[in-house]
């Protein structure tokens, strides 16, 4: 029996020291967050300088011509049935669609640099706004 209860404490000691590393693997350096927020501002940066080129597509419209500031794109309600696919889809699919159809270009892989910054920027435009999945 004393050997049991041994074993059991050995066992909530670490249990307990695991818990604590795992806290504080939480913890950031305020470097931390302004080197993670630096790095995606940039990205975002780049997201608007693609959001505001014609170089996505072949006919020379940008995405700011229909969207200007990511206008009426609505992130926020992500993923969502869209007509022009007749599905429900998450954001890159609607980015997608633009890119093929009104800018007349080619679709950009999911993890494509340029859709992860079409993606930021579209998303920090709309910061603040509540999450609504699903809405129109």
């Amino acid at each position: 029996m004393r050997r049991i209860l041994t074993v059991a404490m050995a066992g909530v000691l670490v249990a307990g020291g695991l818990m604590a590393w795992m806290a504080r693997a939480d913890e950031f350096t305020t470097e931390d967050q302004e080197r993670w927020q630096g790095e995606f501002m940039s990205v975002v940066k780049e997201g608007r300088a693609l959001w505001t080129s014609g170089e996505l597509g072949t006919n020379g419209v940008a995405c700011a011509q229909c969207h200007p500031n990511a206008a009426n794109t609505h992130p926020e309600t992500y993923p969502k049935f869209q007509q022009q696919l007749g599905r429900v889809v998450p954001l890159r699919d609607m980015i997608n669609w633009c890119l093929q159809h009104p800018l007349e270009g080619q679709a950009l892989a999911l993890d494509d640099p340029k859709m992860i910054a079409l993606e930021s920027y579209i998303t920090y435009e709309r910061r603040g706004v509540k999450l609504a999945p699903g809405k129109h």
